[in-house]
């Protein structure tokens, strides 16, 4: 086994501490990754938050980061010692069923492999997330980083970014087409960036005029302060395309209206329970849409996308040290627009706070 630093949830606190961890030896087709960066997602924070102590096993989290090759294992290929590599939320997936063939991992029939939080397909064993100094991934689930886009702010395009890329990609979106991002986070930045860098007409949904700067600075040509009557009787059958990044429970019907004859609302944000009155669908023939994560495919034509069009997210960078402020800040949202976590501190930084 090999031996790293990493940040484990505390049973007893539920508080994220430094301490060591094992990473397995390295299989025929695993590389060895150094985590240099280290997106903080609200995942992990969901998962920080539910973690049942010692009978939920151990929580490392972490699902988007970025790094460089330490090691290669015999049957590698893709990849050298040294080359600058990005790793997202999906390490395994069973590679035989028609999800997998298609290149969509993510919806893998028997369930992807998650980075942290899995079951590891070969020993059982869980798998231990990116809040950590390496990470043992198999090659064809890690991908090159593109020369020239920040590995600090390339990071959490791995979860955030390919969770909306897919639906904008799939829904076609492009010149012509006018798309609405609802709610202004780590999502949403980066869907609001793909729009426009995609050729879309791109509005953004806010409950407050507050973000109209910020929506503008990315791009958007549109606000829609969903909170005011006017805004929202104007924005009726608009969007050909509506992105719901909103993370908390909402209710669907207002976005729904503002969608356009034909068009979609696509739930990226709050995955539970959802409630819809047929009609809302009907006047219109609208179509209610999800999506999850990425496929291999997807994933790298989305870096290879941003590497083009020099998209990266937003980020505050903290050091790891920082990983406990970083998750009760994300908790009552004060960040503009994603955390990352420089891992670097984890060869002779200090504790937790």
């Amino acid at each position: 086994m090999r031996t790293t630093t990493g940040w484990q949830v505390d049973g007893a606190t539920g508080e994220l501490r430094r301490t060591p961890l094992e990473r397995r030896d390295l299989r025929p087709d695993d590389l060895a990754v150094r985590v240099d960066y280290c997106g903080v997602c609200h995942t992990d924070l969901h998962a920080v938050r539910g973690h049942d102590g010692a009978a939920g096993g151990p929580l490392v989290p972490g699902h988007e980061f970025t790094g460089v090759v330490t090691g290669t294992g015999s049957a590698v290929t893709r990849f050298s010692v040294g080359d600058p590599v990005a790793v997202g939320n999906i390490v395994d997936s069973c590679g035989d069923c028609p999800m997998c063939r298609a290149g969509q991992e993510n919806f893998c029939h028997t369930f992807p492999t998650l980075t942290y939080g899995g079951t590891d397909r070969h020993d059982g064993s869980t798998t231990l997330g990116g809040y950590s100094r390496e990470y043992v991934v198999r090659e064809g689930f890690a991908y090159a980083l593109p020369a020239g886009l920040d590995p600090a702010a390339a990071a959490p395009l791995l979860c955030a970014g390919v969770t909306v890329w897919e639906p904008l990609r799939s829904l076609d979106v492009g010149p012509g087409t006018r798309v609405a991002v609802a709610g202004l986070g780590g999502l949403g930045h980066l869907a609001v960036k793909f729009a426009v860098a995609l050729g879309a007409e791109t509005s953004v949904i806010s409950r407050s005029a507050d973000k109209a700067d910020d929506a503008r600075r990315l791009g958007a040509q549109g606000l829609v302060v969903s909170t005011d009557p006017d805004h929202v009787a104007a924005a009726r059958d608009r969007f050909d395309v509506v992105i719901d990044t909103v993370s908390a429970p909402h209710d669907l019907a207002p976005y729904l209206r503002m969608v356009a004859m034909d068009g979609t609302l696509s739930l990226v944000g709050h995955l539970g329970s959802v409630s819809v009155e047929a009609m809302d669908l009907l006047v219109g023939r609208k179509k209610l849409s999800s999506a999850g994560s990425g496929g291999r495919p997807a994933t790298a034509a989305m870096l290879a996308f941003c590497a083009e069009h020099a998209i990266t997210a937003d980020i505050e960078l903290l050091a790891s040290a920082q990983v406990n402020e970083a998750l009760t800040r994300l908790g009552r949202t004060d960040v503009r627009y994603r955390f990352v976590l420089d891992m670097s501190d984890l060869d002779t930084g200090p504790a937790a706070r």
